[in-house]
């Protein structure tokens, strides 16, 4: 079966649980206000494009290709971004909801989460150098050994990171978020 590619196109308001998203490679397209949530997007391509408002919550990531793919005010709820192809694999969020989803042994250096919620997340044993985390809801999310050398905090919180599990070495905290480097020692810090 052919597979077909897709490029520059705009998909708006489509239901793609009731229909399928057609298996293929998605290059330079724009998917906004669609619902994918539960769908099937494993083996398909998406290079270089953006999702704005859309719900992908639950949805199979299986060999799913993400190059170059925006995220913006999307549901993104229980992902499984680790089973994603990983050659390529780069993306950036803003707006998002994050919750529960897994970046288990991804490498996605250098990338950008903005105003998203993280709760939850699995970044164990993740390649996270460089990232930032642009304020960011980091509760519960999962670190250990974990390589976030360079990787920019300042303006996130709720995170807790064992300095001793993971590699932190030139990453940047806020002094109020300190105590999230400090919280495996159960210490009491004051104001």
């Amino acid at each position: 079966m052919q597979e077909s590619y897709i490029q520059d196109q705009l998909f708006d308001k489509q239901n793609f649980t009731e229909t399928p998203l057609p298996k293929g490679e998605y290059e330079s397209c724009v998917f906004q206000n669609c619902l994918f949530a539960d769908g099937d997007l494993s083996s398909i391509k998406f290079i270089d494009c953006e999702f704005k408002g859309c719900n992908l919550s639950m949805a199979n990531l299986k060999n799913t290709t993400l190059n170059g793919v925006i995220f913006k005010d999307c549901k993104l709820l229980g992902l499984r971004f680790d089973n994603c192809n990983g050659f390529g694999l780069s993306f950036s969020f803003e707006g998002c909801q994050l919750n529960h989803s897994s970046f288990f042994r991804t490498k996605i250096k250098k990338t950008h989460f903005k105003d998203t919620q993280l709760q939850g997340v699995d970044f164990v044993e993740c390649d996270l150098s460089q990232a930032v985390f642009n304020n960011c809801n980091l509760e519960l999310a999962s670190f250990d050994r974990t390589l976030l050398e360079k990787a920019d905090f300042r303006s996130s919180y709720n995170y807790v990171i064992n300095p001793e599990t993971n590699k932190i070495k030139k990453a940047k905290f806020s002094l109020l978020g300190v105590a999230g480097l400090l919280e495996k020692y159960d210490i009491v810090i004051e104001k």
